[in-house]
């Protein structure tokens, strides 16, 4: 059957390569963007299946209007792409004040104003499946990217709770944890604040862990999406990208270990 998406941060990276992948099937697609532009040629495209909304997440009032546009332009909402976000690459040390309560209030605040807007809608309807877009950041700490780090694992101690709470009302939560991608995240996204000397540089620092996470293609993680979105018994937690299981109980045993 036919779903309804709602995707923040649908411009570029995995946001537009989802919506793209569910608008092929013949899904509709509610489309949060700070530059409703950037969809026109899908708009052209696919029609009324495509629903471009002007939101930026740390707009909390906004976040409530697009939410509320989107449910009544399609009648209802059955997956939530909570997707909106990006990188910081700074030692902690270097992080200035400005940019570390800017990707707070995008990264954990944004996701929140985005669950708090969506969920009467979810709980009224009795179903809906919302997918928290987390990272590997989440599970791993790694060098030069401790703010990003911390609104991961903020977001995922967040998520794990709303499953509890919101399990009664029918609702699924799933917490996607994709590995680096070739996506805007590394790339046009990303924010690199200037740092002292102190330090190896920013691609250094990721030398020392990435190797160990293989780059792979942004539509790599589209089929795992589509099964997850179809699925009648979704899981809490989906790794994309190879290798990654592995790293995470390693990292997790390492964990027991220092506990023990």
């Amino acid at each position: 059957m036919k779903k309804i998406w709602l995707i923040t941060g649908a411009a570029r990276g995995f946001g537009r390569v989802w919506m793209e992948a569910a608008l092929k099937r013949g899904d509709g697609i509610i489309a949060t963007v700070r530059e409703p532009e950037k969809l026109t040629d899908l708009v052209a495209e696919y029609g009324e299946s495509l629903l471009p909304v002007k939101m930026d997440v740390c707009d909390r009032a906004a976040v409530v209007a697009a939410v509320e546009t989107g449910f009544h332009a399609f009648g209802r909402i059955d997956v939530v792409v909570n997707n909106a976000g990006y990188g910081l690459f700074c030692p902690l040390e270097d992080v200035p004040e400005k940019e570390a309560r800017q990707i707070v209030e995008t990264n954990l605040l944004g996701s929140l104003w985005v669950i708090q807007a969506v969920l009467p809608y979810l709980r009224r309807q009795g179903y809906g499946h919302m997918i928290q877009i987390s990272s590997i950041a989440g599970l791993l700490a790694l060098p030069g990217m401790a703010m990003y780090n911390a609104t991961k694992w903020a977001v995922e101690g967040m998520v794990e709770t709303l499953a509890q709470e919101v399990k009664a009302f029918g609702i699924n939560v799933t917490l996607v944890e994709p590995g680096p991608h070739l996506t805007d995240w590394i790339g046009s996204s990303a924010v690199r604040p200037e740092r002292g000397k102190a330090y190896p540089s920013h691609e250094q620092m990721m030398q020392q862990s990435w190797p160990r996470l293989p780059l792979a293609a942004p539509d790599a993680a589209v089929a795992p999406m589509m099964t997850l979105v179809d699925s009648d018994t979704p899981p809490l937690r989906l790794l994309l990208g190879e290798s990654l299981n592995a790293l995470v109980i390693q990292d997790g045993q390492q964990r027991l270990a220092g506990i023990a």
